[in-house]
Parts: structure tokens; sequence; C-alpha cells
């Protein structure tokens, strides 16, 4: 007999199930995030977690062995990235991760209507939404001053990709939907392997460590709402090429990022995506998050 409690993401829903967990998720959100301060891009409950971290500093006893190669290779790799130490790797690939995703919600923030002139849930979610990515770009920020490293700054992707990022939001939803639930699942198989890298790394810094992972999962916990927040606009069909878009979608982010290549098993960083199901989710960010009730067991 089955203990799984959940089911796989790419679980068929009909159109009255998925409308219903709209109403649901915008319920969930109202409650998680707090007050949505527009001019700032930000939330309360978020800010005021954000400034518990900030006003109780944690910073490594021991600091990077050369912070400089960092610096060097954070924005693009001049090194061979065989040269550098695994935490300067670990350090220079996230950014590069969060940077991706800065990109992408710059461009989406000014193509969607803002509170005031949304007027379906659909709408009003993806302004919650969007602030909340806002969110994790302040704590990977915060992620790497607990390392040290606080001479860091956002910079602009190329002026293509930023095009591409900039119209993307744009497109119709029969072309977004099922690329930007494959991101968003992309995600958090990225922040799962990336805890157990952390675990791994900063084992001879525990404090480091465990504010490093309370930080993550900050962000874990939104992501995985976002998965089935993404996934509910998405019918049968586009179920399925979600599906099939897994494996190019991975191996295409993550070959622009050698860091990850490095570090992590992409290949089964593809298997979690194609079989992710909750499951392997701590029960703590399960109780914290959302998922679809047609993903329910």
């Amino acid at each position: 007999m089955s203990t799984k409690k959940y089911l796989s993401v790419f679980s068929p829903a009909n159109a009255e199930q998925r409308k219903a967990n709209f109403e649901d998720y915008w319920d969930f959100t109202q409650q998680h995030g707090g007050e949505l301060f527009e001019d700032d891009r930000d939330l309360a409950v978020k800010r005021a977690r954000l400034k518990h971290f900030q006003d109780n500093p944690v910073k490594l006893k021991t600091p990077l062995t050369n912070p400089d190669a960092f610096y060097r290779n954070y924005v693009e790799m001049q090194d061979d990235p065989k040269t550098l130490d695994q935490k300067t790797l670990l350090l220079t690939g996230m950014y590069k991760f969060a940077r991706h995703e800065w990109v992408g919600i710059k461009g989406a923030w000014d193509s969607v209507p803002d509170m005031a002139n949304s007027h379906s849930i659909e709408d009003k979610i993806s302004r919650v939404h969007l602030a909340e990515e806002f969110c994790h770009v302040r704590l990977f920020d915060e992620m790497l001053k607990t390392c040290g490293l606080d001479k860091v700054e956002w910079v602009p992707l190329g002026p293509i990709k930023e095009k591409i990022y900039e119209q993307f939001p744009k497109f119709p939803g029969f072309l977004m939907d099922t690329p930007a639930f494959v991101t968003e699942l992309m995600g958090v198989t990225f922040y799962c392997h990336l805890s157990a890298k952390i675990n791994e790394l900063f084992a001879d810094e525990p404090e480091v460590r465990d504010r490093l992972q309370e930080l993550l999962a900050e962000i874990t916990i939104d992501e995985v709402a976002h998965v089935g927040q993404r996934r509910n606009f998405i019918g049968s069909i586009g179920m399925k090429v979600s599906k099939m878009l897994v494996k190019p979608f991975y191996t295409l982010f993550f070959n622009d990022i050698p860091e990850v290549g490095e570090l992590f098993d992409v290949k089964q960083m593809i298997k979690d995506g194609e079989e992710f199901d909750f499951n392997q989710l701590p029960d703590y960010m399960i109780e914290k998050s959302w998922i679809p009730s047609y993903c329910r067991a």
C-alpha cells in the first residue's frame, strides 16, 4: 500500500478544479506574504523576515580562501572552473541562477497589471508572485553577505537575453504557461540540490550552514507554491508538453552556468524534475507552502 501523500505535479486536473485552486491559492498568498508594497516591489511578511536576518547577522568564522576569485567570476566565468574551490563555485553559480530570475521578473513587473488594475484572481496572483520573486533576490543577496561577499552587484544580462526576458511575459498563455511552469519546477529542483550541497560544503561552519539553509528555505517554500500555481494554468495537453520540456529546458539553462556541471548531477536533476511529486520535500516546507488539491493523494 502506497504511503505517498502527494501525486505527480503532472497529474491531470479539469477546468473546474483549477478554478477552485486559483481561489484557494489567492487566499493562501494573502496570508503568506502580507501587504503588497507596489513601489518597493516588496511584501510585508517577507520584509519583516529579511529584517530579522539582517538584525541578527551570521558570518563565516574562516573567510573564503580567495574572495577575489568570486568577484572575478561571479558575473561571467573568467577562470577555468576546475581551478576554483567548491565554496566559490557554489556561490558564483548561485548568483548566476538568481541573476536569471532577477532579470526575468524585472521584465515581467512592467508587463503585467499593477494591483490597482488587476481585475482577475489570476492577475492579482501574478502581481504578488512577482513581488515574492524580488524578495528572493534580496534573500540571495543576504546569503552572499553571510559568506562575507558584500560588494555584489546585480548586473543585467546581455541585450539579446534581456530583450527575450522582457518580451516573454507578453506571450499569450498557450505559449507562456508551459515554459513558465517548467522554469518554476527547475527552481525547486535546483534549490533542493543546492541545499544538499550547502550541508556538504559548509559542514565546517555550522552557524553559517544553518543560516544559509534558513534563507534558502524562505525561497524554496515560495517556489514550491509557485510550482503549483503555475501548473494550475495548464490543461491536459499542456501538461504532456511540459513534461517533454523538462529535459531540454534544464539542459539548456544549466549549460549556461558552468558551475552547475562541476557541482551537481544534472542528469539526476532532470530525473527529479520529470518525477516531481512533492513527497521528497521536508514536512516543515509543505506546512508553510501550497500544493494543488489534485496533487494530493
